[in-house]
């Protein structure tokens, strides 16, 4: 790289992170130049006048999220910032945007975020989405203590994540990098699923190879380049699940190429504590199989989570081997006896 094209690019990274550059990029005297025809206007176009934006509070390689404020509702605006030099990089990023906006706002769940609006101003693309007051779910655990999260914390989470999954895949949507930075809790810590610029409809994605998602949480099949379906979003989640028992990053001490390796060619998978309830830890285990015909759906997570959760309201413990007194305690542990056998899995 010449030195002109290091200069010209630190000068367009200077101006991708001023507040002051967005506010030129949307302003709205300058909205002919975009809106050449009234074919290009689709229905989900953000209207400008509307939108106001204020502190970044996160950043990725192409894209910044700020703070915003749009037609008086608090919003989260992802801003894509589209090269013009690299043109592949350019197609990926056009096709990952216009993919995200798709699949978003056909979709409503209370636990995927809602989609508000979008636009398309060259060399900016915004998406706009209701705000998670409290960040990521990971920026939530690095906050905790390691392996402090009560059962009833952890199962309420996780039944927040899996519904959201179970209905993402209920309409033929794979995600493909389902992880801790990608799911986000709002103001009453709940979790919505968030980040679909990696994601597919299964009929356009299924026994696609190639690797989308994030190696830490990557299941090996995709890790491979095998052909892969919806249950690499299984072992994603049941990845997100450990990080809920422990608090810790998987794989933490290993570079993410370390973490694939021992994944795909060691079938290692991040250390189960002592202290993880047994019926939970079977569950991760079933959810990170290495065959993926091994791990459940998201319907029967959902419905394992669930009985979980009863048994906790119950103060009834999710693993038992004594004696069952009545018919009626059996129907009442009936999902809180974990299973005595297990799946053979490196740990």
């Amino acid at each position: 790289m010449s030195q002109f094209d290091r200069n010209h690019n630190t000068m367009e990274r200077k101006r991708f992170d001023s507040v002051e550059s967005w506010s030129m990029i949307l302003d709205t005297d300058n909205m002919d130049s975009w809106e050449a025809s009234e074919a290009e206007k689709e229905e989900w176009t953000a209207d400008l006048s509307q939108l106001f934006i204020g502190n970044k509070f996160a950043s990725g390689a192409h894209s910044r999220i700020y703070r915003g404020i749009y037609k008086q509702r608090a919003v989260a605006v992802k801003m894509v910032r589209i090269p013009n030099q690299n043109e592949e990089t350019r197609i990926l990023l056009e096709q990952q945007f216009k993919s995200e906006v798709a699949l978003l706002s056909r979709l409503l769940h209370p636990n995927i975020v809602q989609f508000i609006a979008a636009c398309r101003k060259p060399p900016v693309y915004c998406i706009i989405t209701e705000y998670m007051s409290q960040g990521t779910l990971r920026m939530y655990l690095n906050k905790k203590e390691p392996y402090s999260l009560s059962t009833e914390t952890i199962l309420r989470l996780a039944l927040d994540i899996s519904r959201g999954m179970e209905y993402l895949h209920s309409q033929g949507v794979i995600h493909r990098d389902l992880k801790s930075n990608n799911l986000l809790l709002n103001a009453e810590m709940r979790v919505k699923v968030a980040d679909f610029g990696t994601s597919c409809l299964e009929t356009q994605c299924r026994e696609t190879k190639g690797n989308m998602g994030t190696y830490r949480w990557m299941a090996p099949e995709m890790i491979k380049e095998k052909p892969y379906a919806r249950k690499v979003d299984v072992y994603s989640f049941g990845i997100v699940l450990w990080e809920l028992t422990t608090a810790l990053l998987p794989f933490q001490g290993m570079t993410p190429v370390q973490a694939a390796f021992a994944v795909s060619e060691k079938k290692e998978r991040p250390p189960l504590p002592a202290s993880c309830q047994p019926a939970i830890a079977h569950l991760i285990k079933r959810c990170w199989a290495q065959n993926p015909s091994k791990r459940p759906d998201f319907h029967q997570i959902v419905s394992t989570l669930e009985k979980f959760d009863e048994c906790v309201k119950e103060g009834l413990p999710l693993t038992s081997h004594s004696r069952l007194v009545s018919r009626n305690v059996v129907e009442k542990l009936k999902g809180c006896v974990t299973l005595s056998s297990s799946i053979s899995i490196h740990a």
